[in-house]
């Protein structure tokens, strides 16, 4: 149960947990591999194992959600698929008319944030809007809540974040944000996943705030 007069600050990541991933796993997993083939005339399956290789390899850096660094390495034209959920709207016009101040942090480039931010018209509902690459570091990394502090500060004992992302969440916590949720499903088409280790929500609903 969260207590929400106990919270005044509320950091929001942006893939899996504000929009669905399946767009995203789609895009990486099968239409990427599919034109990477394509365009080096490779098997499908040669492709995705390649890519998969690729991917592992980039995993936890800032370069892995870096759409700049991917078109580069794969010489491809990097498109994002977008998705808008409209309980989103409701959840944070709740959490903003309490006077809780509201912050997407994601470790998505200012390129696919800004792109995300006008399909869906979600920036309006934020205070703020923070990426990784702004910080030099990704989420997963101590360093990042470090330079987040100094650029909008935040009393630990009184934020909020909720990121569909275990490593994220451990990192947070050993910086000492007080409260923590991850998402059950991040991925709409995928089976729900189970956290020992934190409160897991499937919907915002679950933690509506009452004004």
């Amino acid at each position: 149960m969260l207590q929400w007069r106990q919270i005044n600050t509320v950091l929001l990541d942006m893939d899996g947990t504000l929009l669905d991933l399946h767009y995203d796993n789609h895009f990486w997993l099968e239409h990427v591999p599919l034109r990477y083939a394509e365009h080096h005339k490779l098997g499908l399956d040669e492709a995705r194992t390649a890519l998969l290789e690729r991917y592992r390899e980039m995993e936890g850096r800032l370069e892995w959600y870096c759409v700049d660094f991917w078109t580069r390495e794969l010489g491809l034209d990097i498109p994002v698929l977008k998705q808008e959920l409209d309980h989103l709207i409701s959840f944070l016009t709740a959490v903003r008319a309490l006077g809780k101040r509201t912050v997407l942090v994601t470790n998505a480039h200012q390129k696919v944030l800004q792109l995300k931010m006008q399909r869906t018209g979600l920036a309006s509902h934020f205070d703020s809007l923070i990426s990784a690459h702004q910080m030099g570091a990704p989420k997963e990394q101590l360093i990042f809540w470090q330079t987040m502090q100094a650029m909008e500060p935040f009393d630990c004992a009184g934020t909020l974040l909720i990121d569909d992302s275990v490593p994220v969440l451990r990192a947070a916590r050993e910086y000492g944000i007080e409260w923590l949720l991850t998402i059950s499903k991040p991925d709409s088409r995928l089976p729900a996943k189970v956290s020992s280790e934190f409160p897991a929500i499937r919907s915002f609903q679950q933690i509506m705030p009452s004004c």
